[in-house]
């Protein structure tokens, strides 16, 4: 491919706080580490959770996540490696494989399963949970598979390749866009003594987390398996990122909703009532009967 310059970051963002997951299990026993809790999906917003799940343990995974519902947002599933089947009550099924994305919109309500399709090897990657406004909560379920050459890439003069899979950073649009939460979500690798830099708009929400190696943003060092919240200064327009050893990180910015947020389990709203109907609908069954084209 050929290599893309890169804009030039003039007041790049800094490193607010970081934040180290919380290891805890989801589904039938999966193995998880939460990186994005409840505590800040305020902070955060649009985002409501992020996990990182990673193993070569087969029972940390094989039991996978059965079935399960949700509404009033959106999951983004990446898989860095590892095969899962989904199946949702929307008539959806896929297989999402190495460097693939699963982007579903629960809407209105869906029940699915995420189930591994192997016995072994590594099973890794990424499901982040993007809120959608009252507007949309109550949307028909969506769904798409993307194949790993689905996803847009390029590399910059120093070798640094970039994974876009939502948004646009430096002229390359992305797999996905959303018109209201505005959401970026880039794969970064890094060659050692590398650095990188994209615009991220003065509105947005911002953070990354590395999984290989560490990486620095204005002289803070973000460590293997943390998140460093980027600052939202007055001023600044996008993020430079550097590494002195080889490193892999995820840069993830969206447009806050700034409305409230409700959440019970798997359904997020913006009232307690709502709350309550969700769980009236999802118990009379009305999910699992819903049909949508995909």
């Amino acid at each position: 491919m050929n290599a893309t310059k890169q804009i030039a970051v003039q007041n790049t963002r800094k490193v607010e706080r970081l934040i180290q997951g919380v290891a805890t299990s989801d589904g039938a026993g999966v193995s998880l580490t939460r990186v994005l809790t409840g505590k800040l999906q305020h902070r955060l917003d649009p985002f409501l959770m992020l996990d990182a799940f990673g193993s070569d343990d087969p029972d940390d995974y094989i039991a996978g996540f059965p079935d399960h519902p949700h509404r009033g947002f959106e999951t983004i599933t990446y898989m860095l490696a590892g095969r899962m089947r989904h199946r949702d009550s929307a008539g959806h099924e896929g297989l999402l494989g190495d460097g693939g994305v699963q982007w579903m919109t629960a809407g209105r309500g869906v029940i699915h399963s995420e189930i591994p399709e192997q016995k072994d090897g590594v099973m890794e990657g990424f499901q982040l949970w993007l809120n959608l406004p009252a507007q949309n909560k109550m949307a028909e379920p969506w769904y798409r598979d993307f194949a790993s050459a689905d996803i847009p890439e390029y590399a910059t003069v120093e070798g640094v390749t970039v994974r876009v899979i939502a948004g646009e950073s430096n002229g390359v649009a992305g797999a996905v866009s959303r018109t209201v939460t505005e959401p970026l979500y880039l794969d970064i690798h890094l060659p050692a003594g590398t650095s990188f830099s994209t615009a991220i708009p003065a509105t947005h929400n911002a953070f990354i987390y590395t999984y290989r190696g560490a990486a620095h943003v204005a002289g803070m060092q973000v460590d293997l398996q943390r998140m460093g919240i980027l600052s939202n200064t007055a001023g600044a327009d996008g993020v430079t990122v550097s590494a002195t050893e080889p490193t892999q990180l995820i840069l993830v910015a969206g447009k806050p909703l700034n409305e409230p947020i409700v959440q019970y389990g798997p359904f997020v709203m913006n009232t307690q009532e709502e709350i309550h109907q969700a769980l009236e609908d999802f118990r009379s069954g009305s999910f699992a009967s819903e049909r949508s084209a995909a």
